[in-house]
């Protein structure tokens, strides 16, 4: 079978401030629930196609220089949403998200 590119299944980081927040979360000694989330987890925009194991393979490949190995992928299907743009009704496009699971002391920080 014939591996597909890594860039083309992991389109872009997904930035939210909730996301951000997520992770942060193994920094955060302020409560106890919160100390045993010790794994950062990244979310990232992936190809509609691509399943938890190729999402896997390629944050290793795309983060290798850093050593990164994933532990966990949860995959969220966002539906489209109606919206209106300047009285005529269409569709916002339907996308998916990936929630990725780093082993502990792993990250990946880079400015976005």
């Amino acid at each position: 079978m014939k591996e597909k590119n890594p860039y083309h299944i992991i389109k872009s980081r997904y930035v939210t401030e909730k996301t951000t927040l997520l992770s942060k979360l193994q920094h955060l000694t302020s409560n106890r629930c919160l100390s045993k989330c010790d794994k950062p987890k990244y979310v990232f925009l992936v190809d509609r196609a691509a399943n938890k194991a190729e999402i896997a393979r390629a944050v290793e490949a795309i983060y290798s220089e850093k050593g990164v190995k994933v532990t966990g992928v949860n995959v969220i299907n966002v539906k489209p949403k109606k919206r209106c743009v300047r009285r005529r009704k269409g569709f916002r496009s339907a996308f998916k998200k990936a929630m990725v699971t780093l082993e502990s002391g792993d990250s990946i920080d880079e400015s976005v």
